[in-house]
């Protein structure tokens, strides 16, 4: 448990992140599960659309360090080109 001033606030900041990349980390998740599903239904125009809105979630999450930058790379270039297949 923490003690010192120093050690309860880093506790209740800790705590305000903790819930704010959990929120956002759930956002991203929705938006890949998006683009997988207009995929696998072979919609090539819900799956344009889908990777648009999630190509900057993507990016910004990586920016900030949620996940890391190549696993951000990796979904994008895949989606790309599983959507371009369609």
């Amino acid at each position: 448990m923490a003690n010192s001033p120093q050690a309860k606030k880093r506790a209740r900041q800790a705590e305000v992140s903790r819930q704010r990349n959990a929120s956002q980390r759930s956002m991203l998740r929705t938006k890949v599960k998006r683009v997988f599903k207009a995929i696998a239904d072979g919609n090539k125009a819900d799956a344009e659309t889908a990777l648009k809105d999630a190509v900057p979630v993507l990016d910004h999450m990586a920016r900030k360090g949620l996940i890391h930058k190549n696993k951000a790379a990796r979904y994008k270039s895949r989606f790309n080109a599983q959507v371009r297949a369609l």
